[in-house]
């Protein structure tokens, strides 16, 4: 089974295509976003060169799922997902920053807390704390949204509002907005016995509305940990279970790539393949409490997507 990393649609209506690390985005008329979640996978913003078996469906059928489920907070591109891979929304004017929500210290943040910082983009980080240990509240910490192949780079609240990247009232917005999301994901992943531990989001304006774009809640935006064992683990030292991206990249660190310019992405076996994307279904199920139903892998699919998305599109333009 070959995994769909790459699609060639000439969609009607057609002005531009934007192939990002993970998804094929399609602008229609000016207007309207089609969003093909392939099965590529990134990680150090390094896209690796095998694609992973049905985790462009995971991906697209969770974050529908928590755009539908948020709302009500803010609202969303999304217009509607007629493909278990395909999401259709509007086209809006992002935010050049991430909003990466962290509601405990681990990766990355753990990683830079070893070597001894205790600000993460500005944000001041208590002595003492253990890998994985939950801060107080959950802390904003920002990135700049990076171009294909560039890394992503922390950037504090203070510099963002200096360089005017963001309006400080839209930026209060994009605070509240933030934690509210972050608090609503967290119910439903405890309500699944897991935790959330950390996220992004990211958000753009049509017209003067603001709008929150592209993928929520899912493996590759997010960290879980399980909630059972989760202190004994915490207080012993050990390592949480999670449900994440994060055992790829440490896969990686471990073969010696850590997406630096000189380094050499190692090869992924058909195991390592396999055991990902058996991770990635289960988070689905985990987190939807639902059967995670694999769609159809063979030649069908391109002429698939192409007959759902231009049923939708027929009647949007």
């Amino acid at each position: 089974m070959e995994a769909l990393t790459h699609t060639h649609f000439a969609f009607p209506g057609l002005t531009t295509k934007y192939e990002g690390k993970v998804r094929d985005v399609y602008t229609i008329a000016n207007q309207y976003l089609v969003m093909i979640t392939t099965d590529r996978i990134s990680a150090f913003d390094v896209v690796l060169p095998k694609g992973i078996p049905y985790k462009g469906q995971v991906l697209n059928q969770i974050a529908s799922k928590f755009l539908d489920l948020t709302s009500d907070i803010v609202p969303n591109w999304k217009i509607a997902s007629p493909d278990p891979v395909v999401t259709v929304g509007y086209k809006c004017t992002p935010f050049p920053v991430e909003m990466i929500v962290r509601g405990y210290l681990c990766g990355s943040a753990w990683r830079s807390y070893q070597a001894g910082s205790r600000t993460i983009c500005g944000i001041p980080v208590p002595n003492n704390m253990k890998e994985n240990q939950p801060f107080d509240t959950p802390i904003i910490t920002p990135t700049t949204k990076a171009e294909l192949g560039a890394h992503d780079q922390d950037i504090s609240k203070e510099e963002i509002l200096n360089q005017g990247l963001i309006s400080k009232e839209e930026y209060s917005l994009l605070e509240q907005y933030s934690l509210a999301l972050f608090e609503r994901g967290s119910q439903v992943a405890a309500n699944r016995g897991l935790i959330l531990v950390d996220t992004k989001y990211e958000f753009g304006k049509k017209g003067e509305q603001i709008f929150l774009l592209d993928e929520i809640h899912t493996p590759d935006s997010s960290r879980y940990f399980y909630l059972q064992g989760y202190q004994e683990r915490l207080q012993a030292g050990e390592a949480q279970r999670q449900l994440s991206k994060e055992f790829v990249r440490e896969w990686l660190m471990e073969k010696g790539f850590q997406g630096n310019s000189r380094e050499v992405v190692p090869m992924m076996s058909p195991s390592i393949i396999q055991s990902v994307s058996e991770r990635y279904i289960e988070l689905y199920e985990h987190i939807t409490g639902k059967p995670f139903i694999k769609a159809i892998y063979d030649n069908t699919i391109i002429d698939r997507i192409e007959k759902n998305v231009c049923n939708l599109l027929a009647r949007l333009i």
